[in-house]
């Protein structure tokens, strides 16, 4: 009995990853949409430009940046 769970945890673990793995993907699909309509209702003239010159990524991380940056200045006063 024993040696059975044994073989049968690894398969039942495995089946649960992949089943939560397709529940997860829609979700961060919608998380990931609206940080770019975040991103181009909000991003500064300087962020649209490294947008263009750099790509989605660099610009992105440029924009979590500031918005970290102002929400720390908010904190403080």
């Amino acid at each position: 009995m024993i040696g059975f769970l044994v073989l049968l945890f690894p398969v039942l673990l495995l089946i649960f990853m992949l089943v939560m793995e397709r529940i997860e993907e829609p979700l961060t699909r919608v998380a990931l949409e609206r940080e770019v309509e975040d991103f181009l209702e909000h991003a500064s003239q300087d962020e649209l430009a490294t947008l263009v010159r750099e790509g989605p990524v660099s610009a992105m991380s440029r924009f979590r940046g500031r918005l970290r940056v102002l929400s720390r200045r908010r904190r403080r006063q």
